[in-house]
């Protein structure tokens, strides 16, 4: 660097004689390993809640106690009297029956989500859910009877579900009856067009 004027360069000095270098330990630590890994455990905690959430929105609160003698019953606005009377009688074909037998709640949960979601896209009607009367379950009788009765209100594919036929499992057993699958519509209204 050259100065073509020996004031120019009196003058810089005099501007930097205030001027310290900049020490080693005086850097800002602006990443903390510890605080950061917390966080991410965090947000893939929160991640993982809101995928199961989205996997099976089914809840595990607000269940009401059913007595395990007593019938539970369900019909959508709409649903035809006739229809419903079919699948309380249990004429309805049953293509698909659950049993949640030796299940936990949750597992019984999980199980219901999955065969309800995939009846419904093999385009099944109805099915009949085996949850037991549960009498002596805890930590009240027809524990997993009363999470049947609230979960399957929460599923918009479940048009209509009554308690079974005593040779279908009676109180120990729910009927249950889908919605028709949109492509299931397409094939009826072409078979219906054909004739």
């Amino acid at each position: 660097m050259t100065f073509d004027n020996d004031d120019d360069v009196g003058s810089f000095f005099d501007e930097m004689k205030d001027v310290r270098p900049i020490k080693n330990d005086d850097v800002a630590n602006l990443h903390n390993a510890e605080s950061a890994v917390e966080e991410k455990k965090k947000r893939a905690s929160a991640k993982a809640s809101t995928r199961d959430k989205l996997l099976n929105p089914l809840s595990m609160e607000g269940v009401k106690p059913v007595p395990a003698d007593d019938f539970i019953t369900f019909q959508q606005p709409g649903i035809q009297d006739g229809v419903f009377k079919k699948l309380r009688l249990g004429k309805y074909p049953l293509e698909v029956k659950v049993s949640l037998k030796g299940l936990t709640v949750k597992e019984s949960c999980d199980r219901i989500y999955q065969t309800i979601k995939q009846s419904h896209e093999r385009g099944v009607r109805a099915l009949l859910i085996q949850h037991g009367q549960g009498v002596n379950s805890k930590p009240f009788p027809g524990l997993k009877k009363s999470y049947v009765n609230h979960w399957l209100k929460e599923l918009e594919e479940v048009i209509a579900f009554h308690t079974a036929q005593p040779m279908h499992g009676g109180f120990g057993a729910t009927y249950v009856l889908l919605k028709k699958h949109p492509d299931q519509k397409l094939i009826n209204r072409e078979n219906n067009r054909k004739r």
